[in-house]
């Protein structure tokens, strides 16, 4: 009976995963096809698996640069929007003064708030501060679009350190941010580890800001590379998915080595919010 009750959720999480790893492993096998193969057999297993696609990219010295370029941009973002996040929360959580609720508020707002519609003004702002062609035109942005939700998370965490434990670091002569840095960072740990697989991923897979920001090739990141490589390979289908599924592996490793950390500290912050 227990089986038959699990039964459908089973279903449901069969139907979830096809829909999303199917596209993964079609993408990935056509790399190894010829463009003329996949034309012919577009769903079958390769009839010869042809390397040269793969090998042909990683050669290429353009996309080790795009891949540092999104580095350098994720990593900055991330540890930006950390920082500065970890400071608001604690702010928030640990300290009582007079607008807290408001001035949270005020940074939940920016979940509502589109990057889209901010595309003209940045674009100017950005014009005026001299950082276009420039990678803090595209890590301060994003830094800031992440503030909303990084802070939303690592509140919810703090709220729940016992106020015991700041008593007794108070008494032995600690202050606030000794009792932030020694005390309440290694226990954020888990929530620590979820705000920057999200910074990251979505600073990895931005590619509206670089297109905005970015007129000079050599700064351009892996999304900008993946558009200008359809636009020239266009009719070359099988080279077009290598390149997809190159430009995704970074992404999909990093989430894979920190999934349960990621599911971990957004299932602490809802629960502990």
């Amino acid at each position: 009976m227990k089986t038959l009750r699990q039964l459908p959720l089973h279903v449901v999480l069969v139907v979830v995963g096809s829909v999303i790893v199917v596209p993964l492993l079609y993408a990935a096998l056509s790399g190894f096809k010829s463009t003329d193969e996949l034309s012919r057999n577009p769903f079958g297993l390769p009839e010869r698996w042809l390397t040269g696609n793969y090998t042909d990219i990683l050669g290429s010295g353009d996309f080790w640069r795009l891949l540092g370029n999104s580095t350098l941009v994720a990593v900055a973002t991330c540890v930006l929007v950390v920082a500065v996040s970890a400071l608001a929360a604690f702010s928030f959580a640990r300290f009582a003064f007079r607008g807290r609720e408001l001035m949270f508020t005020f940074f939940t707002m920016g979940l509502m708030f589109p990057p889209a519609v901010a595309a003209l003004p940045l674009f100017l702002l950005l014009r005026s501060l001299g950082l276009l062609d420039n990678p803090l035109g595209v890590i301060l942005p994003q830094a800031a679009f992440g503030l909303p939700m990084t802070i939303i998370i690592l509140r919810g965490f703090f709220r729940q350190i016992p106020g015991e434990l700041e008593e007794a670091a108070t008494l032995d002569g600690c202050s606030a941010f000794g009792f932030f840095w020694r005390v309440l960072l290694p226990m954020a740990r888990p929530a620590l580890g979820t705000v920057s697989v999200l910074a990251v991923v979505t600073s990895w897979n931005n590619y509206m800001l670089p297109l905005l920001v970015f007129t000079d090739s050599k700064w351009w990141t892996l999304p900008l590379g993946v558009a200008q490589f359809q636009g020239q390979y266009s009719a070359e289908y099988a080279r077009v998915f290598a390149y997809l599924v190159l430009a995704m592996v970074p992404a999909l490793a990093l989430y894979s080595v920190a999934e349960r950390q990621l599911v971990g500290g957004l299932t602490a912050g809802a629960t502990k919010g």
